[in-house]
């Protein structure tokens, strides 16, 4: 299993930015996935989770909940973090996740649980 985040780049506070998450690999429409983000200097932090397609159901962090939305396209093999009125605050590499085995919990941002990352794509929020 691989994952490819891109969408990220520099925008001003208020604006709206979507993140992609590619998958490849053997990916189970049951796979949970995670979106996290790290600012320098800061420990990593769990953003928002969506779990298996049979349930869907998502999570999202006190800093972003209302602002962010998680969704998945198993089509296409994907998965979406949709960033909308974002603040400097939010400024962070943010990395996608895959956990194989969520089994019929719903999905947690608890990084150790998480067994594929993708590489990061970088979201600067400035004026």
């Amino acid at each position: 299993v691989q994952l490819q985040a891109s969408g990220g780049g520099l925008v001003q506070p208020g604006d709206s930015l979507t993140l992609s998450c590619v998958t490849s690999g053997f990916i189970l429409d049951y796979y949970a996935f995670g979106w996290f983000r790290q600012a320098p200097g800061k420990e990593r932090e769990g953003v928002s989770c969506i779990s298996g397609s049979s349930d869907g159901s998502t999570y999202y962090s006190e800093s972003v909940r209302g602002r962010f939305t998680i969704s998945r396209d198993d089509a296409k093999k994907s998965v979406y973090l949709q960033m909308n009125n974002v603040k400097p605050e939010d400024t962070a590499v943010y990395y996608c996740a895959a956990d194989v085995n969520p089994g019929q919990r719903d999905c947690v941002v608890h990084a150790e649980i998480y067994d594929y990352w993708g590489q990061g794509t970088q979201v600067t929020v400035s004026s």
